[in-house]
């Protein structure tokens, strides 16, 4: 019930700042800075990369804002401009675009703070696991876990078909247990 209630408050951010409402605004994108940010690590493996792309995605969703017709579309949508945003800096700099497949990019990738004890000991074990991935894998589980987005949704914010992402959400998966069992490969 917890995640049905965040999206409808998400929804209603959405179809108050298109509305025009300034404080809408800031609370949606004080919400949705740390999510966006935490994708553009993923995606480009740069934490200052990141930074600036998010920056750049934020002008686009801002814009482009009014045009969304689904309101409950809207984390899908933006994370797909952040990934978008990421794309284009390795095209516009002539290189072809491959996630970067090694490497920590959420050093803050850690239990919630509701979490506690024995229970929060066994989700940093298992959050550091995912962070072991290659970036593609990592991307898909993060959203699908940590971010609750549905296999279509991350397809859409990874600009991949749904096929892709169920087979990188298995080969996660597989990794992670290996890991977990001691069996890294």
């Amino acid at each position: 019930m917890k995640r049905d209630s965040e999206r409808i408050y998400d929804e209603f951010l959405v179809a108050a700042a298109i509305t025009g409402d300034r404080q809408a605004l800031v609370r949606l994108v004080t919400r949705w800075q740390p999510r966006l940010l935490r994708h553009a690590w993923r995606v480009l493996g740069n934490a200052d990369g990141a930074k600036d792309m998010v920056q750049e995605a934020w002008m686009e969703i801002l814009k482009g804002l009014a045009r969304l017709d689904d309101l409950a579309a809207f984390p899908a949508w933006a994370y797909r401009i952040v990934t978008r945003r990421c794309q284009r800096t390795f095209l516009a700099r002539g290189r072809v675009w491959r996630a970067p497949e090694t490497g920590e990019f959420e050093p803050n990738l850690e239990a919630p703070e509701h979490a506690s004890g024995e229970f929060a000991a066994d989700l940093n074990i298992v959050l550091k696991a995912i962070g072991r991935l290659p970036a593609t894998q990592r991307a898909a589980m993060a959203l699908f876990y940590l971010e609750d987005l549905s296999v279509a949704e991350i397809a859409i914010a990874t600009d991949v078909p749904p096929g892709t992402v169920k087979t990188r959400l298995m080969h996660a998966r597989r990794k992670v247990r290996a890991i977990l069992e001691g069996e890294d490969s």
